[in-house]
């Protein structure tokens, strides 16, 4: 053949794209099991650092196995429900109808005591925010916070994640005085709210700290009467 002609130049591309192809595709293929358990390990040190245990790549989880002492789904009416905690995507949940959803619960003990812990999922300004909230037993009050982001823009959304605009959320309640569920406010500059159900905004970040508010309290509400059993 030709080695300078269309049809050589034609085949050979075509062989290599081929090649190619095969090889990215073993490749990928080999790596999925790894990627994925990088992803649970990720997920676990985001949980544990909801409950303000630090952990590494190498310690998550053993940490996740010593600490996390029960994990289950919960439907909206607060019943437990046959799922995995886990594997459950709050995703994938909250697209279903309100009857339908499941909600994920892991307890964790703690040097503090027994917390629980909520994933929240929501939408901040470039893509969707997401994060665990731990309450302690008095199902009202944080006791920590661990949020994460997709596409925010670093020093303004992206702050979300950052441990100044985590830390505030402990010690602040949830419900207030009458038992009604008031969540979490997020502030703008020269916005005020009662102290204890409140946090000041990221400076720049306005869109996605709102976003994390409604997060809050859309899934609050979700867990509403979860919350309102287990104290009770």
């Amino acid at each position: 053949m030709d080695r300078n002609g269309n049809t050589y130049t034609f085949i050979y591309a075509a062989v290599m794209v081929i090649l190619v192809a095969a090889v990215l595709a073993s490749v990928s293929m080999a790596l999925k099991p790894r990627q994925q358990k990088n992803v649970e390990i990720e997920k676990k040190q985001n949980i544990l650092a909801s409950v303000n245990i630090e952990s590494s790549a190498d310690n998550a989880e053993e940490l996740y196995a010593e600490k996390i002492v029960n994990e289950y789904v919960v439907n909206v009416n607060g019943e437990q429900a046959e799922g995995n905690a886990f594997t459950t995507d709050l995703k994938k949940e909250r697209a279903k109808d309100a009857q339908d959803m499941l909600l994920p619960v892991f307890e964790c003990q703690t040097e503090d005591g027994l917390k629980y812990v909520l994933p929240v999922r929501g939408a901040g300004l470039w893509g969707p925010i997401w994060g665990y909230i731990s309450l302690n037993e008095d199902m009202n009050t944080i006791y920590g916070a661990n949020f994460d982001h997709e596409g925010e823009t670093p020093g303004l959304g992206a702050e979300i994640s950052s441990t100044p605009f985590e830390e505030p959320f402990k010690g602040k309640t949830i419900f207030d005085e009458s038992g009604k569920l008031v969540s979490i406010s997020v502030l703008k500059s020269g916005q005020v709210a009662p102290e204890e159900h409140s946090v000041d905004g990221i400076s720049g970040g306005t869109i996605t700290s709102k976003g994390l508010e409604k997060m809050l309290q859309d899934d609050f509400t979700s867990y509403k009467e979860f919350l309102i059993k287990k104290k009770s």
